[in-house]
C-alpha cells in the first residue's frame, strides 16, 4: 500500500491539501483512505462531510466513491487501554488498597490523539483494504515526534525491560529469593513484548519505502525557513520527501499594488523551491475551499511512482584511509547547529532543535571515531577499527 504523508507549516492549509489528494485518487478509482488524528473534525468542514461520527469515531466512515475517511476517537481508546491495564494488574492494585478507576470518570491524557494515531496508522496498513492511505499530519514538528515515538518507545522498551535477560518462569521465585527483591512480574514482560510488536508494525509503515511526504507551505520568507528545516529534520529522520505543494498562490499579474507585492514575494520564493525541489503550485481560490467540488478544482499533485528511498551507505575506505565512513543525508544542514555523540553502540544526532538516537552498523560497533565532516549537505563520519576488536588479518 502507497502511504503519503502530508505536513507542513501550521496554517497552510494541509488538511485541505490532504483531503482534495485523497479525493483526486478516489475519483481515479483508487481505494482510498484519508486518516487524521484532528481533535475537531477541521477535516469534516473541509469536506463537506462530518468524520468520526460512526460510531463514536472508532470505524472508518465512507465518504465518497473510493473515499473513505477516519478520525480515530482517542477517548475511547484511551478507555479501553486503562481499563484493560486494570484488569491485568488487579493483583498488584488490592495489595496497594488502590480504588480502581470507571471508565466513565476517565480523561484522555496529552498524547492520547496522537497514540490513536499510531494505532489507526498501523490498522489501516494491515487491513489489505486500500491501495492509499493518506495522512492528514500535525504541523512538521509535531509531525516528527508523533512519527518518531514507535523507534524511541522501543528504545526506551529495550532498555528498561531487555527481552534477553527475562529469566526463565521457573527460576523466577528463586532468583527473586537469592536477590532479595521481587522479579518483575511475567506480565510486565508479555506486555512490553506486544506492545514491542505494536510499535514495530507502526514502525514498519513510516519506514517501508512506499511511504513518502509531502510538504505544503505558503511562499514567503516564512515558509521558506520552514520547508529548509522540515527538510533537513525528515532526512535526519530517514524520510523523503515527494513533493512541496505551494498552497495559495496569488495570481501573478494583479491591479491592486498590495496584491502585487505580495504575489511577487511569492514568486521569489518560488524561484527559489524550483531549484531544490519539485514544486506544485496551488493557486488561492479567493476562498477557503469547502466541499468536494472546490476540492476538485486544487491541482495537487497526484499519486507519483515512489522515489528512491533515503540510504545511509557505510564505504570502504580501509585500503586508502584506514577507515570506514559513513555518509548520512542531512540536506540543508549547518555545521553550527549540528552535534554527534557517541554512546556505547548507538550514535546520538542532533541537528537544531531535532534529534535522533540511531544504532551503529555492525561493522562500526567495532571501530572508534575517527572524526566527522558536512560536506555537499551529507555528514560523513569516519570510523577507524579498534585493534582489539577488529578481525585479524595475516
Amino acid at each position: 500500500m502507497r502511504t503519503i504523508l502530508i505536513t507542513g507549516q501550521g496554517g497552510t492549509g494541509r488538511t485541505t491539501v490532504a483531503a482534495a489528494t485523497a479525493l483526486k485518487a478516489a475519483r481515479e478509482g483508487t481505494r482510498t483512505l484519508l486518516l487524521t488524528a484532528d481533535r475537531t473534525d477541521t477535516l469534516g468542514a473541509v469536506l463537506g462531510v462530518p468524520t468520526g461520527t460512526e460510531p463514536t469515531g472508532t470505524e472508518p466512515t465512507d465518504t465518497a466513491p473510493h473515499l473513505t475517511t477516519w478520525r480515530p476517537d482517542a477517548n475511547a481508546r484511551f478507555r479501553e487501554d486503562l481499563t484493560a491495564f486494570q484488569d491485568r494488574a488487579t493483583t498488584a492494585l488490592d495489595l496497594l488498597g488502590a480504588a480502581r478507576l470507571d471508565a466513565e470518570e476517565l480523561t484522555p491524557l496529552p498524547g492520547a490523539e496522537e497514540l490513536a494515531l499510531l494505532r489507526a496508522l498501523r490498522d489501516a496498513a494491515t487491513s489489505e483494504t486500500y491501495d492509499l492511505l493518506v495522512v492528514d499530519l500535525p504541523p512538521t514538528p509535531q509531525a516528527l515526534a508523533l512519527l518518531a515515538l514507535p523507534e524511541e518507545l522501543r528504545r526506551y522498551l529495550r532498555r528498561l525491560l531487555p527481552p534477553e535477560r527475562q529469566a526463565a518462569r521457573a527460576l523466577r521465585p528463586v532468583l527473586g529469593r537469592l536477590a532479595g527483591v521481587p522479579m518483575p512480574a511475567e506480565w510486565l514482560y508479555e506486555t512490553a513484548a506486544r506492545w514491542d510488536i505494536e510499535l514495530a508494525a507502526v514502525a514498519a509503515v513510516v519506514e517501508d519505502r512506499a511511504t513518502t511526504v509531502r510538504l505544503v507551505a505558503e511562499p514567503g520568507p516564512a515558509g521558506t525557513d520552514a520547508v529548509h528545516a522540515a527538510t533537513t529534520a525528515l532526512a535526519l529522520h530517514g524520510l523523503r520527501v515527494d513533493a512541496l505543494v505551494a498552497n495559495r498562490v496569488l495570481p501573478a499579474a494583479s491591479a491592486d499594488a498590495w496584491l502585487g507585492a505580495l504575489a511577487a514575494q511569492q514568486r521569489k520564493a518560488l524561484d527559489e523551491w524550483q531549484e531544490t525541489y519539485t514544486v506544485h503550485e496551488v493557486p488561492h481560490l479567493g476562498r477557503d475551499p469547502r466541499g468536494t467540488d472546490d476540492l476538485g478544482a486544487l491541482p495537487v499533485p497526484g499519486v507519483n511512482r515512489v522515489p528512491v528511498p533515503v540510504e545511509w551507505p557505510v564505504l570502504d575506505h580501509l585500503a586508502d584511509d584506514g577507515v570506514l565512513v559513513w555518509h548520512i543525508p542531512l540536506p540543508g544542514a549547518i555545521r553550527e547547529e549540528l552535534d554527534l555523540i557517541r554512546r556505547g553502540d548507538e550514535l546520538v544526532v542532533t541537528v537544531g532543535q531535532f534529534r535522533r538516537i540511531v544504532p551503529l552498523p555492525s561493522a562500526l560497533r567495532r571501530c572508534t571515531v575517527a572524526g566527522a565532516a558536512l560536506r555537499e549537505g551529507e555528514l560523513r563520519v569516519r570510523f577507524a577499527p579498534d585493534p582489539d576488536l577488529w578481525p585479524r588479518t595475516r
